[in-house]
């Protein structure tokens, strides 16, 4: 399983967060960009993930919650990005966001709130690299998990091997001690964490992900 550190948190500044996992073994620097308006509470502009971005070499995993992703594309592609992952639920043109974000040669995610059915992205599977399952209300750290969200991980699986697809799904929210043996068990590809990596042992907590 991967490993995707995000450093929005409420305890720990950013640069020390990012420089936190950036001594570690997560496999990505997972980027929260709120707009304040997908969602009420607003993060990161361009230019401050771009200085991010200089701290460390680890790959971006840019996760926009906002309500325009077309606005934003362009300028996270120049940076050390691996994935730019949209909500379904923000746009209207499904397609036109993830041809925008392959045509500039990253990776691309689909992302869906806790209340959205999974059904509704079923169609795009094909055409995108991760589905990124919210476990929790999108736009703060800290929240518990939602288990009502499990069952969208074994639609997908099914959907994704009958299909004979490439797609990944991931998951992110709450992401704790409590619930990553039951996401493992459902052999999730990869896990979004914050609150529960920056406190403790990151490492052996990282590697448990990882065995």
């Amino acid at each position: 399983m991967l490993v995707s550190g995000s450093f929005l948190s409420d305890k720990i500044k950013p640069k020390d967060a990012i420089l936190m996992f950036h001594e570690s073994s997560v496999d990505f620097l997972h980027v929260d960009v709120m707009d304040g308006k997908f969602v009420k509470s607003k993060s990161f502009t361009i230019s401050e993930v771009e200085k991010f971005s200089s701290y460390t070499n680890k790959k971006l995993d840019i996760h926009l919650m906002v309500s325009n992703p077309l606005k934003y594309v362009d300028s996270f592609s120049l940076l050390n990005t691996s994935y730019i992952t949209f909500h379904y639920e923000a746009v209207k043109d499904v397609s036109e966001v993830i041809n925008h974000i392959k045509n500039n040669g990253i990776r691309v995610g689909i992302s869906i709130k806790p209340e959205t059915s999974v059904s509704s992205i079923l169609p795009f599977l094909k055409d995108v690299d991760l589905v990124l399952i919210m476990s929790v209300e999108p736009g703060a750290s800290g929240q518990k998990f939602l288990p009502s969200v499990l069952y969208k991980i074994d639609v997908l699986k099914r959907e994704i091997m009958e299909k004979g697809y490439s797609t990944i799904i991931s998951v992110d929210g709450g992401v704790n001690e409590s619930n990553i043996d039951v996401l493992k068990e459902k052999k999730v590809d990869m896990v979004v964490s914050s609150s529960y990596l920056l406190s403790g042992d990151m490492e052996s907590k990282i590697r448990y992900i990882k065995s």
